[in-house]
């Protein structure tokens, strides 16, 4: 990025028929925001103008360009991304309308592969009506893992926590399964990483939940815990990962136990991401942490039931604007230092 230049921070516009839309209009209607970065959304001029219309958000204006050197700094800029008339009907699932989720996502992720955007914040896809020919993934996570060839850790961001996952979108029968040593001690070394990298704390205490209740009781519930979670968390101690646990989740959460720790790892989607929304819901943050690129995500999904009627939240999607813009800088100062170390007088590198 160049000196002195706001981030460019492309924006994919979800499934068209849900909230992504409104909540992307609703966040740049506030002129402040345009101090923090220049937003570039990958779509048409005519669903955008169709959603505004229809939500009645007319403080909302944008720059229609046709490629990335047209984008106008300071400005709302709309990448047209197709010319298609495309039917809507909001709240609605409908593959068609799913496909253009994808060929926004498609483009802006070209965008980034070049370096032409600084980072990406994706509004919310159905996860069924993007399938398709070349989407065959759970969500943007595992998409971007494949496109970004990578190792992808989901990481819930908010003031009250930050909250990771072993495992993703998986049936909860297969969780035990699925996980292993390896697994564990390799998602601890990612988010420790990223708590250096990414968030600039250094030495980040990390809390690992247990996969059974009451963490196995000595394997009277299971010996996932003892036999696969223990062993990670020790082989991470013994490698310079504060990590700690493995932890019962329920009085983990119940005594506050959160607020000791820099990131939580959860083992399962629901178990880490019921009490993160249950204490940040509106303002969390899905960070994919673990790739060479930034993205970011609202927490919440496509919100067909209230689609159309002016209802949806932007908090959310505007926290994840700015964390992402705020991981840009952070980054830009992480490669700074280790690209030119301290030298002693000598001229050499510091240990």
């Amino acid at each position: 990025m160049e000196e002195g230049r706001k981030p460019l921070i492309g924006i994919s516009v979800g499934d068209l028929n849900g909230i992504g839309p409104e909540v992307i209009m609703k966040t740049f209607s506030e002129p402040e925001m345009l101090e923090f970065c220049t937003p570039v959304i990958f779509g048409s001029s005519k669903t955008m103008s169709y959603h505004r219309n229809a939500l009645g958000i007319n403080q909302f204006n944008f720059q229609a360009i046709h490629h990335m050197d047209k984008v106008i700094p300071g400005k709302i800029n709309l990448l047209n991304c197709w010319k298609d008339n495309v039917n809507l009907e909001l709240g609605q699932e409908n593959k068609e309308v799913g496909r253009y989720a994808f060929l926004s996502l498609q483009a802006a992720c070209n965008e980034l592969d070049v370096g032409s955007i600084d980072a990406l914040v994706t509004a919310p896809i159905h996860k069924a009506t993007i399938q398709g020919e070349e989407f065959k993934f759970s969500g943007h996570t595992d998409y971007l893992e494949d496109r970004f060839k990578g190792k992808a850790t989901m990481l819930m961001v908010s003031e009250e926590m930050r909250m990771a996952l072993a495992t993703v979108h998986i049936p909860l029968v297969e969780v035990a399964q699925k996980l292993s040593s390896e697994l564990i001690l390799n998602k601890l070394r990612d988010v420790y990483q990223c708590l250096k990298q990414d968030f600039h704390i250094t030495k980040g205490r990390i809390a690992v939940l247990a996969v059974n209740p009451h963490a196995g009781d000595h394997g009277l519930i299971g010996d996932e815990d003892d036999r696969i979670v223990a062993p990670a968390v020790q082989k991470a101690l013994d490698q310079g990962i504060p990590a700690f646990g493995p932890y019962p989740a329920d009085s983990f959460f119940g005594g506050q136990s959160h607020k000791k720790f820099d990131a939580v790892l959860a083992m399962y989607h629901d178990q880490g991401l019921i009490p993160f929304k249950g204490l940040s819901f509106g303002k969390g943050i899905n960070y994919t942490a673990g790739l060479s690129i930034i993205r970011t995500s609202p927490d919440h999904g496509t919100g067909f039931d209230i689609a159309g009627k002016g209802m949806a939240n932007e908090s959310s999607f505007r926290e994840a604007v700015l964390l992402a813009c705020d991981l840009i800088a952070k980054r830009k100062v992480s490669k700074e230092i280790n690209s030119n170390p301290l030298k002693t007088n000598r001229g050499k590198k510091e240990d």
